[in-house]
Order: C-alpha cells, then sequence, then structure tokens
C-alpha cells in the first residue's frame, strides 16, 4: 500500500489526530480495497462535508472569552461559529445558539449552507427537535436556540460555551447578551462567540473595548473564493466608496451622518507608499490615565504635496514608558525626523517619558486650543482632495475618523487624534526644510 508523503492539494492546514484522519489522506484506491465500500462510502461521505476554515475564521491565538468576529456581508462568519461551536460539542457540552429570531437561528445558524448541520456527513448530522427548540449531537452534547427577542427566555439555562450571531441585528443587544453571559457558568473556561456586520451601536462599541475580547476583521472579499464570481463586482460597483459598502462589504463600524470624513473619500485614498519622503513624523496622542484609553500613535509621511499614513501603532494598556518605547521603535524605523506629542495631558510628563526612550529625533510638544472637529476639520478637507494617501489596511483608524464629529463616539478618538497631528504638522504647518528620506 502507498501512503501519500503529503496532504494533497488544498489540504495543507490539515492535522490528523486519529486513524480516521489518516484514512483520509490515503488515495482512494488504497481506502476501497483496504475497508471495503460500505466504510468506504462512509470515509467518503465524510471527506465530502469537511470544510477547512480560512485563517479569518480560526479562533485567535490569544486568550480570550468573548471572540467577536466583525466582517462584510459573505465574509465567512456564519462558518466560522458554526465551525467553532461543532468543536465545543464533542466535548458534549451545553452550548446556547442566540440569533436575530427563532428562524434565524434555525434557517442560518443550523440549517444554512453554512451553518451547524452542513458540517457534518449525511448520517451523522446533529438533529433538530423543533417542539423544544434544541439540536441533539449524536454523542450527547445539545445545543439550545434562543431569540434576542426574548432577553428573559436566557434566565435559568446553563452553558459550556455559546455563539452569538448577527449581535448588531439584535432587538435588545446589550440587555441580551447580559442575560446570556449569566448562563455561561458550566465548566472550565465558558466562551462565548459574536459574529456580525457592524452597525454603530453602543452595545457593540462597548463589547469592543472589553478586557476580555479578542477581534478578528474581515471584509467580503477574504472569502471571495465561495461567492458568486459576480457578486463582489456587482456591489461594488453600484455601492463601492458608500458608507453602505464600508459596513456591508469592509465590515467597518460606520457612524451616523455629520462626520467629517466620508467613506467615498476614505475608499478612494488608498494607495502604495513613494520610495522616498520629504518627511516622516510620529504623532502621539497619550493617554489621560495610565491603563485607560489607548496612547495614539500614527506614523505619516510627506511626498511631492501629499501625506501618506503609513503605520498605525496605537496600543491600549501600556505604562507611559511602554507607550514612550512604542512610539520611539516606530521613530526608529520609519527614520522620523520629528515625534509630535500632545502636551495637553501633562507637557513635562510626555517630554520626560519620550527622552527616557532614547528618541532619534527631535520631540515636538503640540498643544489643542481648538476642539477635536475644529482640529480635525482642514485634515478632512486634504482627504475630499486626494491629498491623503493609506498605505495599508487601517480599519480601526478608519472608523474613528468617520466617527469624528457625528456625536456618536462613546469613546476617545485616540487613532484619529494622532492622525490629524500628523497631517497637520506634515500639511498645515510650518515644518523643516524638506529633506530626501529612502525607505
Amino acid at each position: 500500500m502507498t501512503t501519500l508523503a503529503e496532504p494533497p492539494s488544498g489540504w495543507a492546514k490539515f492535522t490528523p489526530t486519529s486513524d480516521a484522519d489518516w484514512m483520509l489522506l490515503e488515495p482512494p484506491e488504497n481506502l476501497s480495497k483496504w475497508l471495503g465500500a460500505a466504510a468506504y462510502q462512509r470515509i467518503e461521505r465524510c471527506r465530502a462535508a469537511w470544510k477547512p476554515r480560512a485563517e479569518h475564521q480560526r479562533p485567535p491565538s490569544e486568550s480570550w472569552t468573548t471572540w467577536l468576529f466583525l466582517g462584510g456581508r459573505g465574509a465567512g462568519k456564519t462558518f466560522a461559529g458554526a465551525a467553532w461551536i461543532k468543536e465545543q460539542a464533542r466535548r458534549g457540552d451545553a452550548l446556547a445558539l442566540v440569533g436575530p429570531t427563532f428562524h434565524d437561528v434555525r434557517e442560518v445558524m443550523i440549517e444554512g449552507p453554512s451553518g451547524l448541520k452542513s458540517l457534518y456527513p449525511v448520517g451523522a448530522r446533529p438533529r433538530w427537535e423543533a417542539t423544544r427548540k434544541r439540536l441533539l449531537f449524536p454523542n450527547g452534547a445539545v445545543a439550545y436556540a434562543f431569540s434576542a427577542e426574548d432577553p428573559d427566555a436566557l434566565r435559568g439555562p446553563q452553558f459550556h460555551a455559546a455563539w452569538a450571531d448577527e449581535f448588531c441585528a439584535w432587538p435588545r443587544p446589550a440587555e441580551t447578551l447580559a442575560m446570556l453571559r449569566f448562563g455561561l457558568r458550566l465548566g472550565t473556561d465558558p466562551r462565548l462567540v459574536v459574529t456580525t456586520t457592524p452597525r454603530p451601536i453602543r452595545a457593540l462599541r462597548n463589547l469592543i473595548a472589553e478586557p476580555g475580547t479578542a477581534n478578528t476583521r474581515a471584509p467580503t472579499h477574504a472569502n471571495a473564493d465561495h461567492l458568486a464570481p459576480a457578486f463582489l463586482s456587482t456591489l461594488q460597483g453600484l455601492y463601492g466608496g458608500t458608507r453602505l459598502a464600508a459596513q456591508e462589504l469592509d465590515g467597518l463600524i460606520v457612524e451616523g451622518e455629520g462626520g467629517l470624513f466620508r467613506a467615498e473619500d476614505l475608499a478612494r485614498c488608498r494607495g502604495a507608499p513613494p520610495a522616498a519622503f520629504e518627511r516622516v513624523v510620529v504623532a502621539v496622542d497619550p493617554p489621560a490615565t495610565a491603563g485607560g484609553d489607548a496612547c495614539g500613535i500614527v506614523v505619516c509621511g510627506r511626498h511631492d504635496g501629499r501625506a501618506f499614513v503609513l503605520e498605525d501603532r496605537t496600543a491600549r494598556g501600556l505604562s507611559p514608558n511602554g507607550w514612550a518605547r512604542r512610539a520611539v521603535e516606530a521613530a526608529a524605523r520609519w527614520n522620523a525626523d520629528a515625534l509630535v506629542a500632545e502636551a495637553n495631558q501633562g507637557g513635562d510628563m510626555v517630554r520626560a517619558v519620550l527622552a527616557q526612550a532614547g528618541p532619534p529625533c527631535a520631540v515636538k510638544l503640540v498643544k489643542a486650543s481648538l476642539g477635536k472637529r475644529a482640529r480635525a476639520e482642514p485634515v478632512a478637507a486634504l482627504y475630499e482632495q486626494g491629498r491623503v494617501v493609506h498605505c495599508g489596511a487601517f480599519p480601526a483608524l478608519e472608523e474613528e475618523l468617520m466617527a469624528l464629529g457625528s456625536g456618536d463616539l462613546d469613546h476617545s478618538p485616540d487613532r484619529a487624534d494622532a492622525l490629524v497631528w500628523a497631517v497637520s504638522e506634515l500639511m498645515l504647518g510650518v515644518g523643516r526644510r524638506p529633506r530626501l528620506r529612502v525607505l
């Protein structure tokens, strides 16, 4: 009998952990002789049901109690949630499935083309018990279905794990989430997966900011291999560059109207960096308190009358020495000629901690005499003129930019503040004599 030296094409991330797994790697002619017709057919059904997960559909490697998957339409959120629940069911756990309505739970989370039942071979699929609204797995695990329309239904039951789908479409998301979490009390490590297309609601922003939340973001095109060929091109042609596309296709939190930065301007500002810059600055928006708000750190360069956003190094939970080192490291890596830091929250302290970190360039302290909206308006005008380029994907930064001026943001826009300082220094202030910088 011959054995494959390596998994077949497309199975690169398959990790065999049992004899049955190794059988799946055998050539078909070997399996049919070894197992016999009946067993071989069972293996073929397993092979047909097995679906590999893309990298963005795998649970984060970091420690988490809540995994929040924010994605555009068709980004693979349902499959990611279903695959994770399948893993929990192997242990015989008590599970909770919560969707906007009972119809959504059954038709999408359970029966849908990427739902739980699709992950099992015919004949081994979990059984839906409609009268008790629960899904019974062959090994005894049970997944109970709940509608987010009735938070009180979650009082009493208890679970090892839960999957909450389309959280932003729930009628009362904060209340329902709280009731669900009170029931996550079985086992040694009860955890929750939340999959949703984002909307600018307070409950989502609070969830993102929670210490135990690990975030995954995926635009629709991340799952393009599993979508109809014309789907993306048609929707991009109809809605590309609009707030609707930013929310539904890019999976961004798009705040209400009134924001200074428009989705269409951000959509067309993407591009590659030039080979050389006249200036590079690292802007720092220090947190008001240690461990409170994030420290905004953004790197920007200037070339030929345009500003290029090169890196977002914003971080939360760092000590003053920690964020100072992070900013100095960025300045050294990008060969910056200035560290621009807001000094409203203790200028002497800001200068001192940056000096202790050994900056490779000058440190310039700036003070805000105007409000955030007034400071950002000239920068927003540069975006509208096409004079700012984003060299990479900066979803969290772009969300904050679109929220500026809308009145909907309930946390400090540290990333956006840092960007405004950086672009203002490069494009609106009196800078140094231009120098050529090769990267």
